[in-house]
């Protein structure tokens, strides 16, 4: 099982839900697993009987809540500590050093590290990291109005002197373009759709997976992100 997680105290729950449905679309077994404070994933995503920890399925996908490690989810789906889990990818969301440590993220095939740009945000998601004794590589994901150097120049300077090691690749997502309405009228309907976001918000969408996948296939995951686009 390949792992990747998604780092920060931005809210990014249904950034890794948009990408586990176009991974799906791809034939591929997906866990989103929400180790975070704030657990999001209990309340976006459908479930008729919560309880403290839990995996339910939504659009096909995994969604785990409420476990603090991969041996509590082996635990719970009855699996002995020393068998794989039983998917392909597990995307992790993580806003804790607590859950950086038990998820093992030196093992990540990929580390994003997604914040916007609010002060809370950045120094909040940059703590986080401040506990690392081994150097990490980072993608950027920034949320921002624009794609603007004055911003990664800025992020640059609140890390020094942390164990980060960043990928020369940024990936920028549009802010107060209308995606955030969108992801609310769809989780009310509970719903992945993707018709209405952001043409940027989808080409970020897309990039991501075909990092995830680490094919250079941008065609083919286009083809299939048509065919979610229209329903299919």
């Amino acid at each position: 099982m390949r792992k990747v997680s998604f780092i920060g105290c931005y809210d990014k729950i249904d950034l890794i839900l948009y990408i586990a449905k176009i991974l799906v679309a791809t034939d591929k077994k997906v866990l989103v697993i929400d180790s975070t404070i704030n657990q999001k994933a209990k309340y976006v995503v459908p479930v008729i009987q919560p309880t403290k920890a839990y995996i339910t399925e939504f659009e096909k996908i995994d969604v785990a809540v409420g476990f603090n490690s991969f041996d509590e989810i082996k635990e719970y789906l009855g699996i002995p500590l020393h068998v794989e889990l039983p998917y392909d990818i597990a995307l992790i969301d993580i806003d804790s050093y607590t859950s950086l440590i038990n998820f093992e993220i030196n093992s990540s095939e990929r580390n994003y590290f997604v914040t916007g740009f609010d002060l809370y945000t950045l120094k909040k998601g940059l703590e986080i990291l401040s506990g690392l004794t081994e150097v990490i590589n980072l993608t950027k994901v920034l949320f921002s109005r624009t794609a603007s150097k004055e911003d990664n120049d800025y992020l640059n300077y609140l890390s020094l002197g942390y164990k980060i090691v960043w990928n020369d690749e940024i990936i920028y997502f549009p802010f107060e373009v209308g995606d955030q309405s969108v992801i609310a009228e769809n989780q009310r309907v509970a719903k992945i759709k993707f018709k209405k976001l952001s043409a940027q918000y989808k080409e970020a969408l897309i990039y991501i997976v075909e990092q995830i996948l680490n094919q250079n296939e941008y065609s083919k995951i286009k083809k299939i992100f048509k065919q979610l686009e229209r329903g299919v």
